[in-house]
């Protein structure tokens, strides 16, 4: 982009199917603060062409030949520090939601998602924002509950001693959902004050996101499922 403003996000779209690729570059392509950079048929074309095109985000469908979504977000994730991946579900269908946040994925999004939806999406996650939508939260709690018992969870019990209790506060929130705004106007304390100790959480936990810092928290049993 032009004119002294910032440059356009850069999507890569990765789905097996002609419609859904070509009905979302369509509607990404007439935002003008979005540029569609590129398409990809499966997961194993989705990790060559973010390493060819550098994308900002990748919208991710789960279920794709080859290479199935998880897998490739986990390639893409461990490869490119850069490249947030955006998981596309169909809520009904797709059991493995939680699966695709524990690869590295930094949100999700219904695939029926208005133009807006979507678009909004991706500037939420190239700003690094989680994004869960709350119609397939309820799902995403229940694989929390399942998952919770496995051999990782032992050790995220001893990591999040070395968070404040202020940091630990931040991070419970993070897992609910809330926004920096809302969890600064939750504790009555300034925005920046709320970056500032999430930038401070992914340090001392080693996370990527706020996405994973929620998974985190359910996983350390700071949050349970209700």
């Amino acid at each position: 982009m032009t004119g002294g403003r910032s440059r356009a996000i850069r999507v890569l779209i990765a789905d097996d199917q002609m419609m859904v690729r070509e009905g979302f570059s369509v509607l990404l392509g007439a935002m003008p603060d979005i540029e569609v950079v590129g398409e990809a048929v499966n997961g194993r074309e989705a990790v060559d062409r973010v390493r060819e095109l550098q994308p900002d985000v990748v919208l991710m469908d789960i279920r794709m030949p080859e290479m199935n979504g998880i897998d490739a977000t986990r390639e893409i994730v461990a490869a490119d520090g850069a490249a947030k991946v955006l998981v596309l579900t169909t809520f009904d269908l797709d059991e493995y939601v939680y699966q695709a946040l524990r690869a590295g994925a930094s949100g999700f999004l219904l695939k029926d998602a208005s133009a807006r939806q979507l678009a909004d999406g991706v500037r939420v996650v190239s700003a690094g924002e989680a994004l869960l939508a709350p119609s397939v939260t309820r799902r995403l709690i229940t694989e929390f509950s399942k998952l919770a018992e496995e051999p990782r969870l032992s050790a995220a019990h001893g990591a999040y001693g070395d968070l404040t209790d202020r940091e630990t506060e931040v991070l419970v929130l993070i897992a609910q959902g809330l926004s920096n705004s809302e969890i600064a106007e939750r504790l009555v304390v300034a925005e920046s004050t709320i970056k500032t100790h999430v930038s401070r959480i992914l340090v001392k936990l080693g996370l990527r996101d706020r996405t994973q810092a929620a998974v985190f928290a359910y996983e350390a049993r700071l949050v349970t499922p209700r």
